[in-house]
């Protein structure tokens, strides 16, 4: 049984529409072609309806994505050779290859759950992790996800370097990583993957699963990043974090 109505996939601006029995890639070659990114596989994500509902499937091999709902209340780790039903009006999918973090959206014509807002709704924005932040952290945050929250809609964005982040925030680069060991700790400790560095774990993979989880949950927006901007000459340098 096939798919009652199609999905549409919305990237950078441009949207591509998917029928019921079609099946559409995401990668570096496909029906949505990236760029030219070596980082990338040639075929990563696949939309195609089965059973009667929309699948998103990670085909690749190394990568995966941060799946979220639209208010950001659900929130998946997409690995190899998984596949989540695409069952809400919007789904928002964000990852990383290299350098590069890109974010799509997913629109399904006929949603097969729809959330129910509670009377005191706060959009979502809080539910996926709502942890305490020192203002450093959120500084460093917003250093790395600005690319990202700045471009307008969906798209990609290039995730700064370690030394061009501390450069935005007038910090030495051994400050910037002090304080990276202690947020990616943090989130390691409620759940969040790749937090953790490993022996063949590049620091480029920690600082680009720290922007999916920050973008995908909405614990920064860009109405965060005039705090990049203030004056923060009394930040705390013993702060506990």
């Amino acid at each position: 049984m096939s798919a009652a109505a199609g999905v549409t996939v919305e990237f950078a601006g441009e949207y591509f529409p998917v029928s019921a029995g079609g099946r559409f890639i995401v990668g570096r070659e496909g029906d949505l072609e990236l760029d030219d990114n070596l980082f990338l596989h040639r075929h990563f994500l696949e939309i195609a309806d089965a059973d009667g509902l929309w699948w998103l499937s990670n085909v690749g091999t190394r990568l995966t994505a941060t799946v979220t709902d639209s208010a950001g209340g659900v929130q998946a780790w997409l690995a190899p050779g998984a596949r989540l039903p695409l069952v809400f009006e919007k789904t928002t999918v964000v990852f990383s290859a290299g350098p590069t973090t890109y974010e799509l959206t997913l629109h399904a014509a006929e949603p097969t759950f729809r959330a129910t807002k509670r009377e005191h709704d706060d959009g979502g924005a809080s539910t996926i992790g709502d942890m305490p932040l020192t203002l450093s952290q959120r500084l460093l945050i917003l250093a790395l996800a600005e690319p990202q929250l700045r471009r307008d809609g969906t798209g990609m964005s290039e995730i700064p370097t370690s030394a061009k982040a501390a450069e935005r925030l007038g910090w030495t680069v051994t400050r910037f990583n002090r304080k990276l060991d202690n947020v990616c700790d943090k989130f390691d400790r409620i759940g969040v993957p790749g937090m953790r560095g490993g022996q063949r774990s590049f620091a480029t993979n920690r600082r680009a699963r720290l922007v999916e989880h920050v973008i995908a949950s909405r614990l920064v927006s860009r109405a965060d990043l005039p705090l990049l901007d203030a004056s923060h000459d009394e930040e705390a340098e013993g702060e506990q974090e």
